[in-house]
């Protein structure tokens, strides 16, 4: 062990990182509460404030993941669609097998310039959570219950709030619903059994009304689906701790477009490429018809639209086997570099914090005040604990009990 990464395994650094985090996140909470009557004022000035806000919080965990720990982030994806990537709505249909991988997911969202606006479809219990959650509202990320009669409508009117939105977003969709445990996949592939669909190695079954839900509400707003994959080298199980510890993970991301499919309203028959851009009269040359999955593609049938998803990720886990078997997933790498921009937020937060609570130790020292040295480790005792339970909530050991119930599920 290199003396740079035992300073990064100290508790020192740990809580350094985590003061830095957890002060700064309040901060912005704060600020973007501020906001809150430039809403009636300007709608759409008060989103784009909320994003750089936003951006201040989620930056500093994505320079965690690739400056302090160096995790390597490859993408695999077609060369002729990457020009499109950050410069057009899109939803990402990502796997929910790691405890870092929405961490990776907002890795590339920062490389391609929709860290600050992205948006995911997430658990209720999120936004009481301070600094992510409490950042989410503001972000108007979607919000569910996980109980199908009162998200059916809360989801929906969310959804139709980012029609107008004025920036570039990625919305990040975990169709599985809950991450991948071997308990969970036990049940849901006995799930799959009973329904007579084709049983998946490497994911749960997917959660078939979320998606056809936001596909509805997105379309004419967001231009796709990217068909995402994530995996990590060597069998790796990364973790939050590991990354502030300064482990260092190898992750791979496929991004899958050529390899499209649509279900024909008429007859349900599954159709190629070239059928399906016949189909709707469109151009075999264009990179927007061939290179990626369209949402006009995608069935507006909730039954055809279930029946696409399956069909989806049964594609992802022959990948995933492909992954396995090979170390690697098929097609060229493209992967964009790390920008500055969220190291340079991260510096200048610690910068700013650590100076400020040097003078607080400073007065602390020269008071001689047993009290306030007590109250002041305490206080930093309380953001070590704060910050670790916040953590606690991504670990997979801790992860909710969604899909757990050893009843059919309702996936259709």
């Amino acid at each position: 062990m290199g003396l740079v990464q035992l300073l990064k395994s100290q508790f020192l650094s740990q809580l350094i990182i985590c003061y830095v985090f957890l002060v700064s996140g309040l901060i912005v909470n704060l600020l973007q509460l501020c906001t809150l009557p430039l809403w009636l004022v300007s709608k759409q000035l008060a989103r784009r404030i909320n994003i750089r806000l936003g951006y201040c919080i989620s930056s500093q965990m994505v320079a965690a993941l690739e400056w302090w720990s160096g995790t390597e982030c490859t993408l695999y994806t077609d060369p002729k669609s990457y020009p499109l990537y950050g410069n057009e709505n899109a939803i990402v249909v990502l796997n929910h097998s790691f405890e870092i991988d929405f961490l990776c997911g907002w890795t590339f969202c920062e490389r391609f310039g929709v860290l600050g606006s992205s948006k995911v479809l997430a658990k209720k219990e999120l936004s009481y959570v301070p600094v992510i959650g409490w950042m989410w509202y503001f972000l108007e990320i979607v919000f569910c219950k996980r109980k199908w009669e009162e998200d059916r409508r809360t989801v929906a009117q969310s959804l139709q709030n980012l029609r107008d939105y004025p920036e570039n977003y990625w919305f990040l969709l975990y169709c599985e619903g809950t991450r991948l445990t071997p308990k969970k996949h036990q049940i849901s592939m006995q799930v799959a059994e009973s329904k007579g669909l084709p049983k998946l190695k490497y994911h749960l079954l997917p959660r078939t009304k979320g998606f056809w839900v936001t596909v509805q509400n997105l379309r004419g707003a967001a231009a796709a689906v990217y068909d995402s994959t994530l995996n990590f080298r060597n069998n790796e199980m990364p973790t939050l701790l590991g990354i502030l510890n300064g482990k260092k993970y190898h992750a791979d991301l496929y991004v899958r477009y050529k390899e499209m499919f649509c279900y024909d309203n008429f007859n349900n028959i599954t159709l190629s490429v070239f059928w399906c851009n016949l189909l709707y009269l469109r151009d075999l040359t264009s990179p927007l018809t061939c290179r990626r999955i369209p949402l006009e593609l995608i069935p507006e049938d909730e039954a055809e639209c279930a029946a696409w998803l399956h069909k989806l990720y049964q594609e992802k886990d022959s990948f995933q086997e492909h992954y396995t078997q090979t170390g690697r997933f098929p097609g060229p790498i493209v992967s964009p570099p790390r920008r500055p921009w969220a190291l340079i937020n991260w510096l200048f937060w610690c910068c700013l914090l650590l100076y400020l609570l040097g003078l607080l130790l400073t007065q602390l020292i020269s008071s001689g005040s047993m009290l306030t040295i007590l109250a002041s480790l305490a206080f930093c005792s309380t953001v070590s604990l704060g910050v670790r339970w916040m953590i606690g909530q991504t670990e997979i050991d801790r992860g909710s009990s969604y899909g757990n119930k050893e009843v059919p599920l309702n996936n259709n």
